[in-house]
């Protein structure tokens, strides 16, 4: 298998993105990555390792670039040289820890979208209590939908989890302000009914407040909605570490016991981390593209890389537009109601 990887893109590249490649492939003896970027600062890093490639280029998009403007204007960033390389058939995946809006453009000016498929959705997986994490789809590629774009959501979303992560018959939830059908506006009381007939294990409405307890495998929400619950869970994380490292400090008694609860402080650090749960897929894009955080370090990087892997071996591209086809042609067959 081939992954190309945006070398340049993200707060720590090249280093923490040639590390993780480096990572990658010494654990895989069949697995080459094409890093894209500048050969000048990427080579010292590869140790020579022959399973990394090298494709330079000095041009790259920052993550201040306005998206379809840079897409359109930098034709060999490091980015687009990478989705190049999926389009002409020379890999089988992107990898990239830039900006997201320029990745998406030029994931749909590279690749295009899956047959069927109206817009493509930002989906990264979050944790939960159980330490299973749940996929959130969308996460604010688009601020707003309809109720057949949640519809596409929840199927790409239940494809991806059983192939991917392997659980048979993945719940999914609706996003919502309450758990009874009827609940919230127009988009969820349509998008209840379309999701209700799908050909998903689809368990109805969930609440926000639930979303930690692993209520859902798979939560579907429009992009403005799905982009708040995403940097709400963030913000958590981040202060509620702060917060265990204010009071476990503050004395030498509380210093003491906080040696004592280490192990198990260092296993919840572990599953609020980014870094255990890979990258956002692109969903809805004809091939697999996965967005890393841009402050990702060399183990995020490897996450990123083995959840591709996962996204190819799975074949969740050509899985999804096989399933929304079907679904449409049973549409299609059903008898019109007088």
């Amino acid at each position: 298998m081939k992954l190309a990887m945006d070398a340049m893109g993200g707060d720590h590249a090249p280093h923490s993105i040639v590390q993780g490649a480096l990572d990658a492939v010494k654990q895989d003896k069949d697995l080459t990555i094409l890093l894209v970027g500048d050969e000048k600062r990427i080579a010292p890093l590869t140790e020579g390792h022959p399973q990394l490639e090298i494709l330079h280029t000095d041009e790259k998009i920052e993550a201040t670039d306005q998206p379809t403007k840079a897409v359109r204007k930098k034709k060999r960033a490091s980015m687009v040289l990478a989705i190049n390389e999926v389009k002409e058939g020379r890999a089988e995946a992107v990898i990239s820890a830039g900006n997201t809006g320029a990745l998406m453009t030029a994931g749909l000016l590279g690749v295009g979208r899956i047959k069927g498929i109206n817009r493509p959705a930002l989906a990264p997986t979050l944790p939960t209590i159980e330490n299973k994490g749940f996929l959130l789809l969308d996460a604010g590629s688009n601020m707003d939908a309809k109720a057949e774009h949640l519809l596409q959501y929840a199927i790409m979303g239940s494809v991806y989890v059983e192939k991917v992560i392997g659980y048979q018959h993945p719940r999914v939830g609706l996003l919502n302000v309450g758990e009874e059908a009827g609940k919230g506006n127009e988009l969820s009381k349509q998008a209840f009914e379309l999701l209700s007939q799908a050909p998903i294990n689809f368990i109805g409405n969930v609440e926000s407040r639930d979303l930690l307890q692993g209520v859902a495998d798979v939560v579907v929400a429009d992009g403005f909605s799905g982009n708040l619950i995403l940097k709400n869970i963030e913000g958590v994380g981040i202060s509620m570490m702060s917060l265990l490292k204010r009071e476990l400090t503050a004395s030498w008694s509380s210093k003491l016991i906080s040696l004592l609860l280490y192990p198990k402080l260092k296993g919840l650090r572990a599953m609020l981390d980014y870094a255990t749960y890979g990258g956002a897929c692109l969903f809805g894009l004809a091939a697999p593209i996965i967005k890393a955080h841009g402050s990702s370090n060399e183990r995020a990087i490897l996450s990123a890389i083995q959840q591709a892997k996962r996204f190819v071996e799975g074949d969740v591209v050509g899985t999804i537009e096989e399933t929304v086809l079907k679904m449409r042609e049973e549409l299609a067959q059903q008898e019109p109601i007088d």
